[in-house]
């Protein structure tokens, strides 16, 4: 098998990412709801306040993976988190190790800064990646459901609040 490594992800690797991220989408049949752009990665994760940070792996130099997470908190614990947002590997490179290393480098960057909880989401149709996180120990939240406002959500939540007057 090909080694690979994984490496924080550069400035420079903002137009590899949004490609995988777009590898991604069609994966998941999600490439509605894309709006991210070269400019909003680049400000998300290297910006003058990064909000989130990647990681990419490489097999012979070649990009073949990355996973996206942030901190996160939580007050039941009282310790900080880390929620991976994506991760993914491209198809002709899976099935050797590279998930699996890429899980191990976000919950050791979430240990090394006494992280309590490591979190992250997973498509109901996708039992590959059930089987796959299962397999690694996790655990399904069948209890919590996932809520989400998107951009046009929250305006008009925020537009509601200021015609109310308050």
């Amino acid at each position: 098998m090909t080694p690979f490594t994984i490496s924080s992800a550069t400035e420079t690797d903002v137009p590899i990412l949004l490609a995988m991220i777009r590898e991604l989408a069609e994966f998941e049949r999600l490439t509605h709801e894309l709006e991210v752009t070269a400019e909003s990665l680049r400000a998300a994760l290297f910006g003058k306040r990064p909000v989130a940070a990647a990681l990419l792996a490489r097999v012979d130099g070649f990009p073949a993976g990355y996973a996206v997470y942030y901190h996160t908190f939580s007050t039941f614990v009282g310790r900080p988190g880390i929620f991976l947002d994506d991760i993914y590997v491209r198809p002709r490179f899976r099935k050797r190790g590279i998930g699996r290393a890429l899980l191990e480098a976000v919950a050791k960057i979430g240990m090394d800064i006494g992280g309590g909880r490591f979190e992250w989401i997973a498509l109901r149709w996708n039992e590959n990646a059930f089987r796959f996180y299962r397999s690694l120990g996790a655990s399904v939240m069948n209890e919590w459901a996932l809520l989400r406002m998107n951009s046009g959500e929250v305006d008009n939540l925020v537009a509601a609040k200021v015609k109310a007057g308050a």
